[in-house]
């Protein structure tokens, strides 16, 4: 490829990311103008799983897409994503019921669950041979976090202004003219050969993180913890990760090799990642729920105050991309990311009923610095301690421990601060709001807590990058 065609390339694999992103958190504003159009009756109890079908179907098939980046090269995939991505947009922009949108959601999240993870993996390839370019994989992680921050602030205008169709049809134009580029940009390696794909391993691995995210979503709320149908999909779980580790002991060519495992720049930058998903949305949802409810902030103005986050990330994943290009080691930065992360969750923890909304809006930008430097940076020292050939099951393992750190951290948080509040339902008077904001101190101090052992872990990476990071690919058995 030429320097243009990376430059495009690389453009077009950030846009991608951003329709990915917005669209997982772009529909949280809307839900009261759909509910209105579509069931205002009875489509209240409906609204958790237009987000939900998404998370779900987008986390379900991660392990498939690395995998099948690896057997039938990473462009096909990637144009196939995209094509999926946009039926589901068009399909959630023309439904007529709740039904329907949840059911266009859901093949929306198949799509967008490659555009995550499959565009990373694109923008690896982008570099040429033994090329050092850092700046790929942590500006997609960038992008991806102050994607995630300003997503809900889109939204609300969206649904304010215009239709809230309009939140699904705008992927449309810009899906397409991603999807053109693409085909006629990207010259990626393509693989030869044959290989099996681990279909039944695929399904185990949606099995369990579908049951685990289920778990997240009704445990405590839905249902209670102790109710048979959290008992029933707790030991589903359980049941479905035993086999499935048994599957990747046994399969020929498994979905995800555990073999991986023991490069300890995987094992340690997979449960960073985790780690770093649960403490992403601690900051997020539980600052929102702090302006919303503490202080009165409007939703679609509560959305401003994660700007300063966003500029945060996007300013510091610019300037360690370059850092990293001159020789700085991406253990640095998530070594520091983590400590920073650590400090500005503490300083969250001192949040109060007065406390100015400025200084609230210089924490969150702390906050966004420290993340900044963790997202992007872990990916890209994840993806060159992998094998060549196993790039692709690397990059989409990542993405699907962050998500899996995601449910979990949100779960954990959201059950701390049910037991700790221990007022009546929403906080009304003087009384109840100091402990709503004691409960939320607690929150915040606990995913400092977090941090300081994501630090730990960030520690145990190596030092040193492998030798056989820009190694020509490998090529794995072909079973007779």
């Amino acid at each position: 490829m030429t320097e243009t065609q990376r430059k495009i390339g690389f453009l077009v694999c950030l846009v991608t990311i951003v329709l990915a992103v917005l669209d997982m958190q772009i529909v949280s504003a809307a839900t009261v103008p759909i509910v209105r159009d579509l069931d205002p009756e009875h489509g209240i109890d409906k609204i958790p799983w237009l987000v939900s079908a998404f998370s779900l179907a987008s986390s379900a098939v991660l392990p498939l897409y690395g995998r099948l980046c690896d057997t039938l090269g990473a462009k096909r995939v990637f144009l196939g994503a995209i094509g999926v991505f946009l039926a589901g947009s068009a399909l959630c922009g023309a439904a007529r019921s709740i039904g329907e949108l949840i059911a266009a959601r859901a093949v929306q999240g198949i799509g967008a669950g490659g555009l995550m993870s499959v565009t990373m993996v694109v923008i690896a390839q982008l570099k040429g041979p033994g090329e050092k370019d850092a700046r790929g994989a942590g500006m997609g992680g960038v992008v991806a976090g102050g994607g995630m921050a300003v997503g809900p602030w889109i939204g609300g205008v969206l649904a304010d202004h215009a239709s809230w169709r309009w939140i699904f049809y705008v992927n449309l134009p810009l899906g397409a003219a991603v999807l053109v580029l693409g085909a006629l940009v990207l010259k990626l390696p393509r693989h030869t050969g044959t290989h099996r794909i681990d279909f039944l391993g695929a399904g185990l691995a949606a099995a369990f993180s579908t049951a685990l995210l289920l778990i997240t979503e009704w445990g405590g709320k839905q249902y209670a913890w102790a109710s048979p149908q959290i008992t029933g999909l707790a030991l589903a779980a359980v049941a479905a990760l035993g086999l499935f580790l048994w599957r990747q002991v046994t399969a020929a060519e498994p979905i995800l090799p555990l073999s991986m495992f023991r490069l300890p720049a995987l094992r340690w930058g997979f449960a960073v990642q985790g780690l770093v998903g649960a403490g992403m949305v601690g900051a997020m949802y539980y600052v929102m729920v702090y302006l919303q409810v503490v202080r009165g902030v409007a939703s679609s103005s509560a959305g401003l105050y994660l700007i300063p986050m966003a500029v945060g990330m996007t300013a510091v994943g610019i300037l360690v991309g370059r850092l990293t290009e001159r020789g700085w080691h991406e253990r640095t930065f998530v070594v520091a990311g983590s400590a920073l992360g650590a400090l500005s969750f503490a300083l969250l923890a001192t949040l109060g009923t007065g406390t100015s909304l400025w200084w609230l809006r210089a924490e969150l930008l702390l906050v966004g610095i420290a993340f900044g430097q963790l997202i992007g940076q872990a990916i890209q020292l994840v993806q060159e301690a992998a094998p060549r050939h196993q790039l692709g099951v690397a990059t989409t393992a990542i993405r699907f421990f962050q998500t899996l750190g995601t449910a979990l951290g949100a779960a954990v948080f959201g059950t701390l601060i049910t037991r700790l509040y221990d007022g009546p339902g929403t906080p009304a008077t003087g009384q109840d709001l100091e402990s709503w904001v004691s409960a939320l101190d607690t929150v915040f101090l606990c995913g400092s807590g977090l941090m300081l052992l994501c630090l730990l872990m960030a520690l145990r990476l190596p030092k040193s990058r492998p030798p056989t990071a820009t190694s020509e690919p490998t090529r794995e058995p072909v079973p007779a």
